[in-house]
């Protein structure tokens, strides 16, 4: 039996995309007012049986994320100061800002904190310790990155449209009107946001870190990086476990920290960007998406 998509989205410039299982839809707001909703086909690389099983298929989801975002983001952008339509983001153009981004990713939360902890080695000696010393700085990196971009009057406008998607998705999985008014209610913090997938990927590499040695220094960042798509694998798994069965008290533990790290990276969002928002999930759903 065919079960109900769950549908997700990204907060974009003056915009939301949300995505079904194969298009999304994404709606700006023009410079003169008007909302534009753009509905793409997509072709999901889990198609393939191999990249379904568990564990790999969070990894390539991250990846085929990372790509539709990215082009979303770029689409956005574009729309939202007014410039027509121009030539797609070529491939290699897009192969850079992601090389670029997952560069500057690996920087902060994986060389700065294995970095930070080795030099801490005579403090706190020992792999399990060095990886909780290791994990608790990733930690204290994120926060910090997300408190700094928070302060961006730009950003806050993304976050308010990150508020938005949320609303929007629990208002349809609560079956719902979608308009303002009735979305208003819900909650801005949604347990299958990707600011919960970074907190739990956190967690997750300090568990999956300890098996291995914290010398030499070389090899402690090498190995960080090469174990990362299980990490993300194992991530994504739990991620998915605690939407399924978020009412359970045995997993409002995976939950919680996430919502409340949400509360960072979403602000409650005027009605004009809850119509966005709207926008956004009524052009998805018009794709006939419901079952998947």
């Amino acid at each position: 039996m065919e079960k109900p998509v769950q549908y997700g989205g990204q907060a974009l410039i003056e915009g939301v995309m949300m995505r079904g299982p194969r298009a999304i839809a994404m709606a700006v707001r023009l410079p003169n007012g008007e909302i534009e909703v753009t509905t793409q086909d997509i072709h999901p690389w889990s198609q393939k049986p191999v990249l379904k099983l568990p564990i790999i298929r969070g990894f390539v989801a991250l990846l085929e994320s990372l790509v539709i975002g990215t082009k979303a983001l770029m689409f956005s952008a574009d729309r939202a100061v007014g410039e027509e339509e121009g030539e797609e983001l070529g491939f290699w153009a897009m192969v850079l800002t992601i090389v670029i981004a997952f560069a500057a990713g690996l920087l902060l939360f994986v060389g700065i904190p294995t970095a930070s902890a080795h030099l801490l080695t005579d403090i706190f000696p020992g792999t399990v310790l060095q990886n909780i010393v290791e994990g608790l700085i990733r930690l204290i990196v994120l926060f910090l990155y997300i408190l700094l971009i928070s302060r961006l009057k730009d950003i806050q406008r993304v976050f308010q449209y990150h508020g938005a998607e949320h609303k929007a998705i629990f208002a349809h999985e609560a079956g719902v009107e979608l308009n303002p008014e009735n979305i208003r209610k819900y909650s801005r913090l949604h347990p299958r946001c990707g600011t919960s997938f970074l907190l739990i990927v956190v967690v997750v590499s300090i568990f999956v870190f300890a098996f291995l040695g914290v010398d030499p220094l070389w090899w402690r960042i090498v190995s960080r990086i090469i174990l990362m798509p299980l990490v993300a694998g194992i991530s994504y798994e739990l991620l998915k476990l605690s939407g399924r069965f978020s009412k359970s008290m045995f997993l409002k533990w995976i939950i919680v920290p996430g919502l409340l790290l949400q509360k960072l990276t979403t602000r409650e969002p005027d009605d004009s960007q809850l119509e966005v928002a709207i926008a956004a999930l009524n052009g998805v759903l018009a794709t006939g998406q419901e079952l998947s």
